[in-house]
Parts: C-alpha cells; sequence; structure tokens
C-alpha cells in the first residue's frame, strides 16, 4: 500500500467509534495513528540501513510483534487503568496496517519464527521506477477505493460529537 493505510485507519475508527466507542474520545486519531506506526521503519530504512533491506523485514512489519505488544499493552492498560479502547483501537490499526500490506507486498506473518513472506498479489516491476509498477498496476484500485471511502465519510457523513446522542439510544 502506498497511499491507502491513513486513510483506511480512519475508516476503521469511524466503525469503531460508532459500533462500540461512542462515548470514547480519540478512538478515530487512536486508529489513524497505529495504522501507520508500522511504517515508522521508514526512518530506519532510509537514514541508517541505506535501503540496503526491504522494510517489511523489520519488527515493525511483524504482525505477532503488534500482537504482543497489543496484549502487552491491554494487560498494563488494564492494571493502571488506562482507557483500553484507545489502546485496542490502535492496535487493531496497526494489524489492519498488516493485511494492506499483504495485498500487494510480502509480509512475514509469523516472524521470528518463520520467516516465509506472503502476499496474495506479486506487482511485477514493470517500469524503471518501483512506484509507478504499484500506481500502474490493478491492486492500486483497491487503493483509490478505500481513499474515495475514507473522503465519503469525512465529507459527506461527518461524526457526531462524542456526546450527542445516538440512533436507538
Amino acid at each position: 500500500m502506498l497511499i491507502a493505510h491513513l486513510p483506511s485507519g480512519y475508516i476503521l475508527g469511524r466503525f469503531a467509534q460508532a459500533r462500540w466507542c461512542q462515548m470514547v474520545s480519540g478512538v478515530v486519531t487512536a486508529a489513524m495513528a497505529g495504522s501507520v506506526i508500522p511504517d515508522i521503519d521508514m526512518l530506519y530504512f532510509h537514514l541508517v540501513d541505506g535501503g540496503r533491506t526491504h522494510h517489511h523485514a523489520y519488527i515493525s512489519h511483524w504482525p505477532l510483534f503488534w500482537v504482543a505488544a497489543g496484549v502487552l499493552s491491554l494487560s498494563l492498560g488494564r492494571l493502571f487503568g488506562s482507557t483500553l479502547t484507545l489502546i485496542g483501537v490502535f492496535f487493531a490499526g496497526a494489524m489492519l496496517h498488516m493485511v494492506l500490506d499483504t495485498v500487494a507486498s510480502p509480509i512475514m506473518w509469523l516472524a521470528p519464527f518463520d520467516r516465509h513472506a506472503f502476499e496474495f498479489v506479486t506487482v511485477p516491476a514493470r517500469y524503471g521506477n518501483w512506484i509507478l509498477s504499484f500506481i500502474l498496476h490493478w491492486t492500486f484500485a483497491l487503493e483509490l477505493v478505500i481513499c474515495t471511502w475514507a473522503l465519503w465519510l469525512g465529507w459527506l457523513r461527518p461524526p457526531l460529537p462524542v456526546d450527542a446522542p445516538q440512533k436507538g439510544t
């Protein structure tokens, strides 16, 4: 995924807020932050590694890392009385990132135990620039659908204020 991680986090946050978290503020922000946090490894990739290793090989792109960090965070959150909703939505966003990356980019779902990378579709390097290869591949249409959906939610269906009564309550 190139452009759809943040919009997908927005969609997740809006869905979570509407379904389970009507009275919790910050749900959409937590989902959006979680949906892009795995790409924090791009800093190391560009500034230290120099692009020698595919950034999906780093720990921040290991789904089991996010599962373990989420379980630990939820446990500590419960122990210290934190808002479990925001923690859960944040880590759901990180896992959404992993799922979306798996569409057209290799993710090692069982790392560090198994380093086999899995992807649904391999995008061939048909053009000199890898970005152009991704943008002109049919899977980019999925990203455009996600972005359009997020725009529709944001512009045509603005969220209710957190303290506003919801339908059916």
